[in-house]
This record gives C-alpha cells, structure tokens and sequence, in this order.
C-alpha cells in the first residue's frame, strides 16, 4: 500500500529541510543547468521587471545581479540558509533587496502591494502551486505582471511517464518535482497567460490579472 499524501504544510516543511540541507553548495549543485541556458533566460525574463519588485524563492539571490539599476525588490524565500547565501550576494550587486523568510503560498504582504512579481524555478518546489500563484495574483496591483520561468512535464506521452516516475525521487531527494504543468498552474490560478515561450520542457510566462469587463 503506498503512504498517504502529505498535506501542503508538511510537504512544504519537508521541502524546506531539504533546501537548508543543500544551501551550502547549491550554487555548485545548480551550476550545470545555468550554463544550459537557465541564465540567459534569466536575464532575459528579468530585464522585463519594473517597478516594485516581489521575487519569491529568492534561494541564493542568483537573479539579484539582473535586475536593472534602482529596482525596489523584495525577496523571500521559505529556506532561512537560502537567504543567508542571497545577503552574502547583497555586497557584490547594485540592486538593494529587503529578504524575508516567508512562504509564497501565504504571503504576508497586503493586496494590490507590487507592480511586478518573479518567480524563477520555484513552482517546482511549492507544495500547493496554484496556492501560491495565487497568492502573486493577490499582491500583484491590478495594473501589474508576473514574471515566471519554470520548468514541465514534457508534452510527449512517454517523457511524460518518464518525469513522472523521476518526480518521486527528486522531491524526496532534493525538494522538486519534474512534472509540473505550470501553465494550467498559471490559468487555475486566475491569472491571464499575455506571452509564453516554450523551449523543450522550459517556460517563459508573463502573466497578469484578468482585465475586467
């Protein structure tokens, strides 16, 4: 018989154990897959950030160096360790950054609070994404964005499977899964796709709230 489902909170704490655990040589750890192509788009995505800034999984402060000169931004991030190694980054950046321990899936910011919310290869991680998009779409003001570039479970049946048998192993060992469909996330959520890029299993999305009628 296979153990019952975690709730969000204990799957949430999990992964957060998982993240302290590795904060040390997560930069390390990640290195392969930044230079595949997960900077460049980085930058890319992050070029596009105006205005009040919210980043949320803010882990190391990777994204810290790419934002433009001036940006107000706020980081948070569910791993106290993560934000260690992002405030050690604060010395080296031009940009200035308020970081907060705090879980996306319940953000303590007021509505209506940010022009532009990040997320870079964090809904991986979240235990309850649609809770957690959400939440950007809660603090968001009305006029604003959400940025996001995710990983997905591939669109081919068998790679399909395939990220999902792997899933099992990356959440327990490392904190995400492989195959999150992000873009129905992003629709569940009540946000409105503008613009998406898709590149094999990667996603550039800019997102907003609906616009009334």
């Amino acid at each position: 018989m296979s153990p019952e489902p975690m709730d969000s909170i204990s799957e949430q704490s999990e992964v957060t154990r998982r993240y302290d655990r590795m904060a040390r040589i997560y930069d390390i750890y990640d290195a392969p897959m930044e230079l595949m192509g997960t900077k460049k788009r980085r930058r890319a995505l992050l070029d596009k950030a105006t205005g009040t800034v919210l980043e949320v999984g803010v882990g190391t402060g990777k994204n810290l160096a790419y934002y433009r000169e001036g940006a107000e931004v706020t980081g948070i991030d569910v791993s106290s360790r993560m934000l260690d190694r992002a405030r050690a980054k604060m010395v080296s950046v031009h940009v200035k950054a308020e970081l907060v321990e705090a879980d996306v899936q319940d953000l303590p910011f007021d509505d209506d609070t940010f022009d532009t919310a990040v997320g870079t290869c964090v809904f991986c991680s979240v235990a309850d994404p649609v809770q957690g998009l959400g939440e950007l779409g809660r603090v968001v003001r009305p006029d604003g964005q959400i940025l996001l570039l995710e990983h997905v479970r591939p669109t081919n049946r068998l790679l399909g499977r395939l990220a999902d048998l792997v899933s099992v192993a990356t959440r327990r060992i490392f904190g995400f899964r492989t195959n999150r469909q992000t873009e129905e996330n992003v629709a569940a959520a009540g946000l409105e796709i503008v613009e998406v890029t898709r590149n094999g299993i990667w996603r550039t999305i800019v997102a907003r709230l609906p616009k009334s009628v």
